[in-house]
């Protein structure tokens, strides 16, 4: 395998994992919706129980993919999509760090 297939190689893997980080926020949002309903309405609703914004519920996503209650919640679905939403920006900066080393080397 040449230089450039692998660089390339890398670089592709990297966006992926970037895609993928953010594909796996939406299928992890789309579960919550379909089979904890009561759980996801105390994300995306206000305490007054009316409808938060887009931002506001991306903001709440974020602090319930880094707190326990997902993996309390025994959903084999979610537990899978929340380790690929918490590990894909790791081997994608990986990625693009090894990309940036082979390119580094080749000069």
């Amino acid at each position: 395998m040449n230089t450039l297939t692998l660089y390339i190689g890398l670089l592709l893997i990297g966006v992926i994992c970037f895609v993928l980080h953010y594909v796996a926020l939406f299928r992890i949002t789309r579960q919550l919706r379909a089979q904890h309903p009561n759980q996801w309405q105390i994300i995306a609703a206000a305490e007054d129980g009316k409808p938060l914004g887009p931002l506001r519920v991306w903001m709440r996503m974020q602090h319930v993919l880094r707190s326990p209650a997902l993996p309390a919640m025994q959903d084999a679905v979610i537990d899978g999509w929340r380790r690929i939403w918490r590990f894909s920006p790791w081997l994608a900066w990986l990625c693009w760090f090894s990309a940036l080393a082979l390119q580094f080397k080749a000069r």
